[in-house]
This record gives structure tokens, C-alpha cells and sequence, in this order.
């Protein structure tokens, strides 16, 4: 059981130091709306969400309200379209037609976000799941709250490269469909490798099918607490550093423990889990890279930002799984580089690369996140960034993911305003050598031998 002492203890880290539940984001099943009449399917779907979710903001409110605690995010994920529209859509039309369903429905229930716009397809891709990617730039630029992912690869399945190459397509015509809001569909947009069924935060939450009708998944934050705690330890040995901590990792965590049991009990919908992950916003002081930089790197890329990002990970889910009954999702630190001020600051200051930034996925929870690129890259160029996140994320056993900006019309020196928790980015350059003929091959890219376990 939480005391609500341990509630009380936390005043100063909300008020002071940014800490915040990121979000409560309640996972619906759609697999009984489905049918292969299309009218019939959106209305099942708005239907279902609709009373599922009805009641979702105003309780997240309410809880807030009592503790003190802001959430300041309330979200919804579904079983991922590809799955749902099968039956029903015979072209990419028909898939904008449920997305547009997905962003009224989100809209009526206030809700942030709704996540789910998604296709899994780590190992091969069945026609829906083809439809569906092919009609994401649309969807995207045709809806506000939708959210959408595709999973192409794993450590079980390999890497799809048919579906690497394609996302390749697809990211930069999300990037020409949004052009006019500085192609900020793509920021609605992820690929990922090992995706995991009940993350909370967004682009790339879904319900996976292997979880019950609804479920409450909480994601909570607080990168500024941990930089504080460690403002009082600067200097100490690394004993120290790490026990520093994983100490306040569970101190959030029973936060976000709090905020999911009140949640679930009110609302009637199981508990599911507590993502752990030190997600940054673009305020000052709630930053990843100024936490690496406590810990004593004079900026996010120096040398060393590697090993601090692996310590600082590796603490955070030790402190944190002792706090929560159920802990999922991602789960680390996000390094996301419009959401972070510090991170900004590291790119503009010449530390922090893109090649540099990919060497820091393979320790940290997500992968190249939020990444503003020139507008000119070539959708092979972005097939290879994407391949080679995958990789890393296949071989590491480990969840990874790309949600790279091609922002069209602008370059490297310019920055791209996106606004709220997006923040803003400077433009960062790519390497311009091709990789055309290694992203054309075609077919899957073998699971690593330690893949075969059972």
C-alpha cells in the first residue's frame, strides 16, 4: 500500500523541480468492432472508445486536483488498425477514414492523443498492413491527435528491409503532406524495432493483442529531480552517483504507482503498468542532457556521454521496479532532441551528432527521437538511418526507434518551432554518402543467432 506521506514528501520536486506524471494513457481493445462493412467498422470504433474513454479526462482531473500532482497528458491506445481494418478496407482511402474517426472520437473525449494508427510488421507485411502505411501520410496530415507506428523489426523475426525501404517513402511524403506546418506529421510518426505492447507514451503506443479489453498504463517523468538530487552529491564517487539515483527513481515511481491505482479504481479498468522513463520537456531544467552534464560531461556527446547515459539508465529502472507492482512500457531516459533544451543546446554548441546520438541508443530506452534533418534527404538516406536503429535494437536485444523530421524547405543552420512538449530543433546534417544499394536488396535480414531460445 502507498502512504499518502510519501505523497507529501514529493511537494517540492512537483513544485520545484518538474516532477509531473507524464500521462495516463488507457489501452482499448477494438478486436470486437471488428466487421467488412467500413460505415459499421468507424462506428463500432467511435462507439467503443467513446464510452471506454468518456470519463478518462475528467478523472485524471480529479486526481490531480487531490494531490497535487499535475498529469499532464491523458491518452488512448488501440489494437493497431492494420489488425482492425483488415476486413474492411481495400484501399488506403479507407484507412484515412478510420483515422479521421480516431481524431473525432479522440476529440470528444479530450484526450491528448490517441495511438494505435499502427501495423506490425517485423517480419513480413499482409495487404491491410501494406494499406495502412501507404495511407499514413494522408491520415496524418488529415487528422490532428492521431498517432502512428510501424514495428519492422525484432530480435525473434530480424528486420523486415521491405518495410525499412518503405517507411523510407513514407516518412518524407508525411514531411511533404505537412510541409505547411513545418512537416510536423512526421512527428506523429514512428518506426520501431522490438516495440512493446503497453507503452504509454506517445508516437508509439498501440495495444497489443496480448493484453486485456482496457488497461490503465501510466507514464511518469521528472528528469528535473534526479538532476537536483545529484546538484547535492556533485563530486561524490560513483557508489554514491548511482545510490543518489536510484533513491529518487523510486521516489517518482510511487507517484506514478499512486496516480495509476487511483486511476484504475476509479475508473473500474485493471492497472497494467509503470513506464519509468525520464521523459524531458522543453522547459529548463527538465532536461536528460542536463542530467549527463551533472553527472560530468560539459555537454550531452562529449566523451563519456555514453557511459553516463548507460549508468543513468541501468539506476532509473533499478530504483525504479522496487516502486511498482507492474513496470513496462520503454522504461530509461528519452533522449529526444526538440523536447530537451539541453540536448538543443548540445547541437548547437557542435557536441552532439547524429552518428553520436545513434552510438547513444544502444544504452538508453527509445533511439533517435524527434530529430529535425533537412528537407532535401533522400527517402534512402532515411531507409538507412532507420536500418541502422533497427540493428541495434536487434542485436541489443532492446527496444529502439526512429521518428526522424525531414523538414521541407529548410537546412542544416535553420531551426523548426513545433511547439508545446515538441519543442523546437535546430536542423542537423546527414551524412550524404548513398546507401541506395544497400536499402533496395529487398527481403528480411536474418534474427541474430541468440535469438533462437525455445
Amino acid at each position: 500500500m502507498i502512504n499518502v506521506n510519501e505523497v507529501i514528501e514529493t511537494n517540492e520536486m512537483i513544485e520545484k523541480e518538474n516532477l509531473d506524471v507524464r500521462t495516463i494513457t488507457l489501452g482499448i481493445s477494438l478486436l470486437d468492432c471488428i466487421t467488412s462493412d467500413l460505415d459499421k467498422l468507424c462506428d463500432n470504433i467511435y462507439n467503443k472508445i467513446y464510452e471506454t474513454a468518456k470519463d478518462l479526462v475528467k478523472t485524471g482531473d480529479q486526481i490531480s486536483r487531490e494531490y497535487g500532482i499535475p498529469i499532464v497528458n491523458k491518452r488512448i491506445s488501440i489494437t493497431p488498425i492494420a489488425l482492425i481494418g483488415g476486413a474492411a478496407c481495400k484501399e488506403p482511402g479507407d484507412f484515412v477514414k478510420i483515422a479521421r474517426t480516431l481524431d473525432r472520437v479522440a476529440k470528444a473525449v479530450g484526450v491528448n492523443f490517441i495511438g494505435g494508427y499502427s501495423a506490425l510488421v517485423s517480419k513480413g507485411m499482409t495487404e491491410a498492413d501494406r494499406l495502412l502505411i501507404e495511407s499514413i501520410p494522408e491520415a496524418l496530415a488529415s487528422t490532428d491527435v492521431v498517432c502512428s507506428s510501424v514495428n519492422v523489426g525484432s530480435t525473434k523475426t530480424g528486420i523486415n528491409m521491405d518495410a525499412v525501404r518503405l517507411m523510407g517513402t513514407i516518412v518524407k511524403k508525411t514531411a511533404e503532406a505537412t510541409k505547411e506546418k513545418d512537416s510536423l506529421g512526421c512527428a506523429k510518426l514512428v518506426v520501431f524495432c522490438n516495440a512493446p505492447d503497453d507503452n504509454p507514451f506517445m508516437a508509439g503506443a498501440f495495444h497489443g493483442v496480448t493484453e486485456a479489453d482496457k488497461i490503465i498504463n501510466v507514464g511518469v517523468s521528472g528528469p528535473g529531480v534526479v538532476k537536483t538530487a545529484l546538484e547535492k552529491v556533485r563530486g561524490e564517487n560513483f557508489e554514491v552517483l548511482c545510490e543518489t539515483i536510484k533513491k529518487t527513481a523510486f521516489k517518482v515511481t510511487r507517484v506514478g504507482q499512486l496516480v495509476a491505482q487511483e486511476a484504475s479504481k476509479r475508473l473500474g479498468v485493471p492497472f497494467g503498468i509503470i513506464d519509468l522513463s525520464l521523459a524531458p520537456t522543453p522547459a529548463i531544467g527538465d532536461s536528460v542532457a542536463d542530467i549527463l552534464h551533472e553527472i560530468g560531461v560539459e555537454h550531452a556527446g562529449a566523451p563519456g556521454t555514453t557511459a553516463a547515459l548507460a549508468l543513468l539508465n541501468d539506476q532509473v529502472k533499478k530504483g525504479g521496479v522496487m516502486a511498482s507492482s507492474y513496470v513496462g512500457g520503454l522504461s530509461g531516459a528519452f533522449i529526444p532532441v526538440s523536447e530537451d533544451q539541453g540536448m538543443i543546446n548540445a547541437v548547437e554548441a557542435g557536441a552532439l551528432t547524429l552518428e553520436k546520438l545513434e552510438a547513444m541508443t544502444c544504452v538508453c530506452s527509445v533511439g533517435l527521437d524527434m530529430i529535425a534533418v533537412p528537407g532535401d534527404t533522400k527517402d534512402t538516406t532515411i531507409a538507412g538511418i532507420i536500418a541502422d536503429e533497427m540493428a541495434i535494437g536487434m542485436i541489443n536485444q532492446k527496444t529502439t526507434a526512429v521518428r526522424l523530421i525531414p523538414v521541407i524547405g529548410k537546412g542544416v543552420g535553420e531551426t523548426v518551432e513545433f511547439g508545446g512538449l515538441l519543442g523546437y530543433a535546430p536542423i542537423m546534417p546527414v551524412n550524404q554518402f548513398s546507401c541506395d544499394n544497400f536499402v533496395n536488396r529487398g527481403g528480411r535480414i536474418p534474427a541474430p543467432v541468440h535469438s533462437f531460445k525455445n
